[in-house]
């Protein structure tokens, strides 16, 4: 994981600086200051793409943000405040991080046009303020001091660039770490990412945080640029058309900022020589955020896509993992039960979905729980899992109560579980999300052998390039590599073939032992409870019919009448 985040980083400088150079030898003086708001606005635009292209919100008033940190930006310089621009442009981020906060704060409860109501609503209240606040320094005309040294175009075209980099380098290390991933995952699906054990909460305000940090920055990067500014440089307008360009360009990602940039910066330069209105600008930028919302494809993405075609995407051969290769399993802690359900009962208005339903998961075992289409088993896993929590009655993880708990905290304290449709985030690698599952803490060979003991895709491949199949035992692995004392598997066999759903049984089966966990298997295939479970707890219209031993109970004839719907008595008497 290490080594894929500074190969990434590197390989970014590395672009980053070839394409500094490039411009500094063959483009005029004229070309250059054209060319460093490029790398300003690309700044802006990765700051937008982390909030809007990772976490999956919308943020309206990122211009807002980028004009806190350039008001601090001029009123440092009046008052020549000591370290210069560098100083001046951390503390300009700094002051612009609980502007971020604060607007995350509604992203908690607000999704879409809500949201999206909120932030423009705050880019427009912030662009009357400061409609009635003068630029510091500019009736005295005291321009922003550009760092000692670099105060040419060229040389301010080099801190720039600079800047860029660093924020550039800095965010692939964070978007490759689990609160990268994190925030891939809560764009895909928050219940999902919440039972990964993933704060929901905090990964949505640290993206706002940290891009309202980078919106500073580049706010006063600009001052820099132009010397002194307008309030007019941070209006809704430009917050809009900043947003409409980070859609359609992918600004996630550093190339799709760069040409961001290019279009931002350099567009109306070209419509100007054509003598064509400006406002064909916006109109553009518009289109081309709808096309790509549209296709659910950027520029950027376009642009890897073709790449990975013309050079293939080499994936080491993972290695034949031994017994030895798996992480060690959790110790167990006697013969107590690790879950117990006491008399749940779940009502929705007049239906009553469980009816005093109770389940005992003993330590170091594989329990089954199975019951016909609308029996409550969904139901049943949500209430425990903490997806449900309007339910009557007790629900004991490790003899302790856990009512109270959220998902969150009650999978970061061992109940993890599957879903019965795959919410993996297709960005991710295979790696990734098991570290990501995991909880952090295992190294490249324990996750290479989790992989292979569950034969699925090797690590470095892309979640978005394995089929449905192969995606469930993923949300398997995922969940076993995290060693918890109770895993929930809903239905992992769908999709499977006769002989996959045989092997997987036999996994299953393991878990306890390789990995001290145990496991409530939900579940229609007979064959692979059969093979897995040591018992077995049958629901039916929300209430237990029956539980015990699995070979005892699936013989039970009220059992096969109540799931097959075959009628033993009838059958014999004919």
């Amino acid at each position: 994981m290490k080594r894929d985040s500074s190969f990434a980083a590197l390989k970014t400088a590395a672009l980053i600086f070839i394409a500094g150079a490039l411009c500094l030898f063959l483009l005029s003086s004229y070309w250059i200051f054209l060319i460093t708001a490029v790398f300003i606005i690309g700044v802006a635009l990765q700051s937008l793409g982390l909030v809007v292209g990772r976490a999956g919100m919308i943020s309206l008033c990122q211009m807002s943000f980028a004009g806190v940190g350039a008001w601090v930006v001029g009123y440092l310089n009046v008052i020549d405040f000591p370290g210069g621009l560098p100083v001046w442009l951390l503390i300009g981020g700094l002051a612009a991080l609980p502007f971020g906060i604060a607007i995350g704060l509604p992203a908690l409860r607000l999704r879409g046009i809500n949201l999206a109501i909120v932030t423009l609503g705050f880019a427009v209240a912030f662009g009357v303020v400061l409609g009635t606040i003068t630029y510091p320094g500019q009736t005295t005309f005291t321009m922003v001091a550009r760092p000692s040294g670099l105060e040419s175009d060229q040389g301010y075209f080099i801190f720039v660039l600079a800047i860029y980099g660093i924020i550039a380098v800095a965010l692939e290390f964070i978007t490759r770490s689990r609160l990268g991933a994190s925030w891939l995952a809560i764009r895909h699906s928050e219940r999902a990412a919440a039972s990964l054990g993933v704060s929901v909460p905090k990964a949505k305000l640290s993206a706002f945080a940290i891009s309202a940090f980078i919106a500073g920055i580049s706010g006063g990067l600009l001052a820099g640029y132009m010397g002194t500014l307008l309030a007019d440089n941070f209006s809704m307008m430009q917050s809009l058309v900043l947003f409409a360009v980070a859609i359609m360009v992918g600004a996630q990602f550093p190339l799709g900022a760069i040409l961001g940039g290019v279009l931002v910066a350099l567009f109306p330069e070209l419509l100007r020589r054509l003598s064509l209105p400006q406002d064909l600008g916006s109109v553009f930028f518009g289109v081309g955020a709808v096309q790509a919302l549209s296709t659910g494809e950027t520029i950027s993405e376009a642009f890897g896509r073709l790449g990975r075609k013309i050079l293939p995407r080499r994936i080491r051969t993972q290695k034949r993992a031994s017994e030895a290769s798996l992480p060690a399993a959790r110790v167990l802690d006697g013969d107590k039960a690790v879950l117990e359900m006491r008399d749940v009962t779940v009502r929705y208005g007049n239906v009553v979905a469980l009816n005093r339903a109770s389940l005992v998961v003993p330590q170091g075992t594989v329990v089954g729980l199975i019951g016909p289409n609308g029996a409550g088993k969904s139901t049943f896993v949500d209430a425990i899992t903490g997806f449900l929590l309007s339910y009557e009655g007790k629900i004991l993880f490790q003899g302790k109560e856990i009512d109270a708990l959220s998902a969150t905290q009650r999978a970061r304290a061992g109940l993890r579980r599957t879903w019965q449709t795959t919410r993996m985030a297709p960005e991710l690698t295979v790696g990734e999300y098991i570290r990501l599952a995991s909880g952090g803490g295992l190294s490249d060979e324990e996750v290479d052998a989790i992989l292979v003991w569950l034969d699925c895709p090797p690590s470095e491949q892309l979640i978005s390039s394995v089929d449905a199949g192969a995606r469930r035992l993923l949300d398997v692995a995922g969940a076993v590599a995290a060693r918890p004392p109770v895993i929930l598997l809903d239905e992992p066999a769908a999709g499977q073939s006769y002989a996959e759903a045989v092997m997987l049984g036999k996994r299953i089966a393991e878990i306890p032992e390789r990995f001290g966990s145990s496991v409530l298997l939900i579940e229609h295939d007979m064959d692979l409870v059969r093979s897995a479970c040591s018992q077995v707890t049958v629901l039916d219209f929300g209430a237990v019919l029956a539980a015990g031993a699995t070979q005892e109970v699936l013989d039970m004839p009220s059992v096969k009448k109540a799931y097959m719907g075959i009628d033993f008595d009838e059958e014999a008497a004919q």
